[in-house]
């Protein structure tokens, strides 16, 4: 007996399912054809579609669209397609500017408007609170409780804010190199899902000085002939080119990471790079003969110039060496910080902790405003550079330690600490679950909470929630426009204060 489905204007006998087709029953077969309705994005930027109930995730498709698919993977319960044809087009879909967009893996959401951009970040927050985190959120932000929800029960998730200029914003490239078929130095980004690099002389998210700089010293390679680190057989020499701007002092940085610890014509280098890099303060290698795709070895020497270069977020000035974490869009950085400075209420009379404190740039922010700040960070260098920051603007009232903040925090408790406020500011992976119970012991006032994952976000804030905090409100901020990154400040308070109020 055989039946046949209507999908997509076709119909398909059921005899041509694939023996793997026909033992799960699945609605669609690997290379058949499909029309899919597309209802949402992941947090990848692939489109989200279903077929009679199976999902099918779809790069390049958009919420709102209709669009035909070429099946390329199926599982039990989801596949992936490849997207042939816009059928019905999302009225927020628009041309991508970057002329490698569809290549390069750098950004995600070029090809959607950044009002749209800015919606769907805020409401994958609120999907991933609601999800994960089984927190209720309501409200709006003039105040107004949602229906069904109470003043306490509520959430208001603000409006993500993005930038008045969504392009040139990063103040740090790091660029692979590789070798073109013909010979000569190519350097770019990484094709989507691959280590196959696209050579390319622009990047629209990149500070204008960073390409120029990166398309000069490619030329400086290719007249040196210098050959590139080949990631299959271990050899060559140069692996990546990284280049770090001062958004306010304009200063320049160009750090050569080496396949080695000898970099041959080390003098032409240097003169080259001087002559056709106006304002270069720094000139580094860094030297990384690991088998690795992680980009930094760990030593780093000067070539040339100082160690570091200078930049502010705000009126704090911050010393930048070649390998120190600083936040790449300095712009939305002020805006970051400035929130968190908002929902930590201080008055100047508070001791705050800084856990995942990194280089001290929101220790620092908050330490302008409190009693006294302790910041600790897992990263030995990090900590360095906090302190030669904190001494470089004399704050003289913040203190930085090293170790991991679930072991460190609960000996500054010992020793008399007790912070009314505590930020945390964690990696992708969130906060240690150890971290958590600390903060739940120590009991500060207010927990401000910096996130850039929002599932993680949300896993924690459920475990504040549980142990006596309300989350009362998050603002999203948008870090790295065109990308499906989102960032997220959050405001919590110990509950029995907010009852009591």
């Amino acid at each position: 007996m055989t039946r046949g489905r209507q999908r997509g204007g076709q119909s398909r006998n059921n005899n041509s399912k694939a023996p793997s087709q026909a033992i799960l029953d699945l609605p669609v077969a690997k290379n058949e054809d499909v029309e899919v309705e597309i209802i949402g994005l992941t947090h990848e930027g692939e489109g989200v579609g279903r077929v009679e109930g199976y999902t099918l995730f779809i790069g390049g498709a958009l919420p709102g669209e209709r669009v035909r698919a070429k099946v390329l993977k199926v599982k039990k319960q989801y596949g992936y397609a490849k997207l042939l044809e816009v059928m019905v087009a999302s009225p927020d879909r628009i041309a991508p500017p970057c002329e490698i967009y569809k290549q390069c893996g750098g950004c995600q959401l070029q090809h959607w408007s950044y009002e749209a951009q800015l919606d769907w970040k805020r409401q994958h927050v609120v999907d991933n609170l609601e999800r994960i985190g089984k927190l209720k959120v309501g409200g709006s932000v003039d105040g107004e409780t949602s229906e069904g929800l109470s003043e306490e029960a509520r959430i208001v998730v603000h409006p993500t804010l993005g930038m008045n200029d969504p392009w040139r914003y990063r103040n740090k490239a790091q660029v692979p190199m590789g070798m073109a078929e013909e010979g000569g130095l190519i350097g770019g980004f990484y094709a989507r899902n691959s280590h196959r690099i696209i050579d390319m002389d622009a990047c629209l998210i990149q500070h204008d000085q960073n390409d120029d700089i990166v398309r000069r010293v490619k030329s400086i390679g290719r007249d040196l002939g210098v050959t590139a680190y080949n990631e299959e057989t271990g050899e060559g020499l140069l692996r990546h080119v990284v280049v770090r701007v001062g958004f306010r002092t304009g200063e320049l940085m160009v750090v050569l990471v080496t396949n080695g610890a000898k970099l041959p014509r080390v003098e032409a280098w240097i003169e080259a790079i001087r002559a056709q890099v106006p304002g270069v303060e720094s000139i580094c290698q860094n030297i990384n003969t690991k088998r690795t795709n992680v980009i930094f070895g760990d030593v780093t020497k000067t070539l040339w110039g100082r160690d570091v270069i200078y930049d502010y977020i705000g009126d704090v000035k911050f010393a930048i060496s070649a390998r120190s974490f600083y936040q790449v869009n300095p712009v939305q950085t002020e805006v970051l910080y400035g929130k968190t400075l908002e929902y930590a209420g201080l008055t100047g009379s508070e001791t705050v902790i800084d856990a995942y404190c990194g280089i001290g740039t929101i220790s620092l922010f908050l330490a302008q405003h409190a009693k006294r700040v302790y910041g600790v960070e897992i990263v030995p260098e990090a900590i360095e550079d906090a302190r030669a920051n904190a001494a470089l603007n004399g704050i003289s009232n913040a203190e930085f330690e090293v170790g991991a903040a679930e072991d460190v925090m609960p000996r500054w408790l010992e020793q008399g600490v007790t912070p009314d406020v505590v930020v945390v500011d964690p990696p992708r992976k969130g906060c240690d679950e150890r971290l958590l119970e600390t903060l739940l012991t120590m009991q500060p006032e207010r927990i401000v909470y910096v996130s850039c994952n929002p599932a993680t976000l949300a896993r924690d804030l459920r475990v504040l929630e549980d142990g006596g905090y309300r989350v009362k409100e998050v603002q999203p901020v948008d870090m790295f426009p065109h990308t499906v990154h989102v960032e997220c400040v959050v405001s919590t308070y110990r509950k029995d204060l907010i009852e009591g109020q």
